[in-house]
Formats: structure tokens, C-alpha cells, sequence
């Protein structure tokens, strides 16, 4: 995998310095051809050329009463050129010369012509280009010599097979060499771009198989990709210990569900059996009372189902909320009586406070007395018998509910487990034990109504629950 993003890189690379190499050698031999087409420079700054200056010379010679002469506009553009012109006949003598160097020959032969043309005059130091014109039907030659070191001439032949050949073996060699300098540099950057590339790809792949301990320092151009890479780690850690808290306490409450459901289980399968062994002769006091113990442990027992089934809901956002406009103060007065009537909490003091008799809320109305039946019977029994409980509604911004204990109150490391699922309290006596559903459940009802619930609590001081609809 490393190799393989490592020489896709390589190979982006080189492929676009060719391509980048053969776009400008066609862009110069397009323009070099322009160039010779029109007559018009392209790659020079010269406003024209020293050769079609002198070709386009002839212009500026002239013939009068017999003689040869330059027009004074002419004389102008040799000064400016910093040039000299020398002119002569058929013959090859010297008819008419301006700035003439001394060393420059009054007389030529066809061959001396033909090299001052050719080649470069080293004995006056000049650069020297040759024209013609026809005057009065005698042909006139003409030398311009250019004293400017920066104008040069080369003459050279060629051939047009070889060139071509050459030309093709040159372009390859020169991609050749282009392609393996850009291969070097490419793999040098390319260690150093794929290599944090390689090191994510690995640190990704542990993650996938569940190892959180990446962590990656933060540098580089990649620095906020390893900023990104460290902060799912550290997320996937703290998920994967809450799921194994949450795994470790679900075990624990089915070890614990399993043993109060076979407890009424056995109670039920024993006095059923008894009721139907014909041995025994039982009168009807006592098939009363058994088959009021018998109702007692599946009233349980259905109770723990309905919760596992209402949470199962609450959490999958599967409960279709049936609300109406309900008096909230009714209905929390309505719960404490019930409480109260429990022989079993008839001796438990709860007060009950309002401040207005009539609070309008819209809810889901049994879901709401369950939630806030479990918050006070969650204050019953989990204190002592003589605890002092308050139930408080009060109209603000929105129906504010208080319920506070004067009880054990709740240590910190269980405070914030008290609404986890399958989480039940220390204090609970054997009497009372139940699904270990019940905060999670009111939590997740009153969120469901879009409300918010608070605990707050001090051990030996006692609880305080905040229940905003």
C-alpha cells in the first residue's frame, strides 16, 4: 500500500514534467516558425535586425548626375546603428563609402565578396551584411558594417535528414534525462508527503481494529488531519470505556434481574405445585392468600417487562407521545396521595407545596406520572423511615417541579450514575428492589417531552431533583 501511493505520486510527477516539457518545446518551434513566416521578431528585443536593416537599406541609395549617393535620412539610421556603408560597382570597386573604417579595401574580387559576406571582418572589427540594388540598369552591391560587439553572424550548412534524425534522438534523450531528475525529486518530496500519508493510513487501521492508542503530534501540512486523527481517538477511548462500563453494569443487573425474577418465580411454581398435589387439602382462606402471593410475584415480574420494554423505546425513539393538556398540579397531588395510601408508605412523611392550584401543561399524561412516581418513590426507598420528603411545583418561565429529601443523600462516583441504565442503588432494601429501570425511565420521559431534569445531592444532607417542563 505504501509503495503503491508512493509510486502513483512518482508517477503524477513525471508525467507532468513531460508534458509540461513537450508543450514548451512545441510552443518555441511554433513561435520560431511564426517568427521566420512573418518576419516579425518574436524572440528579440531589437525593433528589427541588423540583416533587414541593411536589406531594407537600399532605399536610402540613390543616383544623381552619374554618382552614387546615401539620402540624408539614411546617414541618420547608420548613426543611430553606430554603422558604415561602403558601395560598389560590377566590378567590385568602391563607388561611394560613409564612415569607412581605414582598413576596409577600396577593391574586391568575386571571392573576397563572397567571404565578407559570409564571415565576420576580424581586421576592422566590424559585423558585416551585404545588399544589392539596381540603378540606371547597372548592378550595385553594398556593405553595411556593424561596429555594435553585441551583432554576430554564423554562417554554417546543414543537413535536413541528419537535423530531423538528430533532432528526434536529442528530444528523446532530453525527456529521458528530464523524466529520471524529475523521478529523483519527485521521490524525494514524495517520501516526504506520503510518509505522515502512510503513517495516517496505519494509525486509521488500528483505530479500525479497535486499538485507540493512536496519537499523533500535530505538524506538518497535514497538521490539522492529525489534530483530527488524535481527537477520534481520544473519542473512540472514552466511548469504548463507556460501552464497556455500560456492558459491565448491564451484566451486572441481569445476574441481578435474574435472581429477583427466579425468586417470585419459585414462589409461584412452589405453591402452585402444592395447590395441585391432591394430598394436600388446603381451605379457602388459604388458596386466597396463596393465590394472593401468586399475583403479587407476577405483578412483578410484569412490571419488570414493562419496563425493559418502555426503556427499550425511550432510548430506540420508538414511543409516539399521546399529548394532551393536563393540570400538572392534579396529577402530582394525585401521585403523592397514591404513595401515601401504599400501606406500606402510610407512615412516610411527604409535604406537598403549590403555590398556584391550576398549572397547564401539555404531556403525555401516563408517561409522566410514571416518571414522576418513580422520582419520589426513588426518595422513599432509598432512606430511612423517618426522611422528610417535599414535592414543589411553581409556575416560572416553565412548570418548575422540586422534590427534596432530608435523607443519606448520594455520593459522587453514584451521583452520576443514578440515571444510567440497569444502575440501582446501594441503599435499596431487599423489599424494594426492582427493574433498576426506573431513574433511566424518568430521565428519558421528561427529555422526551423536551424538558430538563437536575439531581443534585450532599451525603448525610440529602437530594434535590429539578424537573423543568
Amino acid at each position: 500500500m505504501k509503495w503503491k501511493l508512493t509510486g502513483r505520486y512518482l508517477l503524477s510527477i513525471v508525467l507532468v514534467v513531460i508534458l509540461v516539457v513537450v508543450i514548451n518545446i512545441v510552443t518555441l518551434i511554433g513561435l520560431f516558425l511564426i517568427e521566420i513566416n512573418t518576419g516579425k521578431p518574436i524572440f528579440h528585443s531589437r525593433e528589427i535586425s541588423a540583416e533587414r536593416f541593411t536589406r531594407n537599406f537600399d532605399h536610402y541609395i540613390t543616383a544623381g548626375n552619374g554618382n552614387i549617393d546615401v539620402t540624408e535620412k539614411g546617414k541618420e539610421k547608420l548613426d543611430q546603428k553606430n554603422a558604415w556603408i561602403q558601395i560598389v560597382d560590377e566590378n567590385g570597386k568602391e563607388v561611394y563609402g560613409y564612415k569607412l573604417p581605414k582598413a576596409v579595401k577600396k577593391k574586391y574580387t568575386p571571392l573576397e565578396t563572397i567571404n565578407r559576406y559570409k564571415y565576420k571582418e576580424e581586421d576592422i572589427l566590424a559585423t558585416v551584411f551585404a545588399g544589392g540594388k539596381t540603378v540606371n540598369n547597372r548592378e550595385y552591391s553594398y556593405f553595411v558594417g556593424f561596429s555594435d560587439p553585441n551583432i554576430n553572424k554564423y554562417v554554417f550548412t546543414f543537413d535536413i535528414e541528419s537535423i530531423l534524425h538528430n533532432f528526434k534522438v536529442g528530444i528523446l534523450t532530453f525527456l529521458l534525462i528530464d523524466s529520471l531528475i524529475a523521478f529523483f525529486i519527485g521521490y524525494l518530496f514524495s517520501k516526504r508527503l506520503t510518509s505522515p500519508l502512510n503513517s495516517l493510513i496505519d494509525g486509521i487501521k488500528r483505530l479500525a481494529n479497535k486499538d485507540y492508542s493512536v496519537n499523533y503530534q500535530p505538524k506538518g501540512i497535514y497538521k490539522d488531519v492529525f489534530y483530527n486523527v488524535n481527537y477520534l481517538s481520544t473519542e473512540l477511548t472514552a466511548n469504548e470505556k463507556e460501552r464497556k462500563k455500560l456492558d459491565h453494569m448491564r451484566e451486572e443487573w441481569l445476574a441481578n434481574i435474574s435472581h429477583d425474577i427466579k425468586t417470585p418465580l419459585a414462589s409461584i411454581q412452589g405453591y402452585a405445585e402444592m395447590m395441585k398435589n391432591k394430598e394436600y387439602h388446603f381451605s379457602l382462606d388459604e388458596m386466597r392468600e396463596y393465590a394472593d402471593i401468586i399475583e403479587k410475584k407476577a405483578l412483578y415480574m410484569k412490571e419488570v417487562m414493562e419496563d425493559l420494554n418502555l426503556t427499550t423505546r425511550l432510548k430506540n425513539k420508538e414511543l409516539m407521545l399521546n399529548k394532551k393538556e393536563v393540570n400538572i398540579v392534579t396529577v402530582l397531588r394525585n401521585i403523592v396521595i397514591d404513595i401515601l395510601n401504599d400501606a406500606r408508605y402510610a407512615n412516610r412523611h411527604i409535604e406537598f407545596e403549590v403555590e398556584q392550584e391550576k398549572v397547564e401543561v401539555e404531556v403525555e399524561e401516563i408517561l409522566i406520572r410514571r416518571a414522576l412516581h418513580n422520582l419520589i418513590y426513588n426518595a422513599i426507598v432509598h432512606n430511612d423511615e423517618n426522611v422528610k420528603i417535599t414535592v414543589r411545583i411553581e409556575k416560572k418561565a416553565r412548570p418548575h417541579i422540586v422534590i427534596k429529601d432530608n435523607g443519606k443523600g448520594i455520593r459522587k462516583e453514584d451521583l452520576d450514575k443514578i440515571f444510567d441504565r440497569y444502575y440501582r442503588g446501594t441503599n435499596t432494601g431487599e423489599v424494594h428492589k426492582g427493574s433498576g429501570l426506573g431513574m433511566a425511565i424518568a430521565k428519558d420521559v421528561i427529555k422526551a417531552h423536551d424538558g430538563d431534569i437536575e439531581m443534585k445531592s450532599m451525603v448525610g444532607m440529602g437530594t434535590t431533583i429539578h424537573i423543568y417542563l
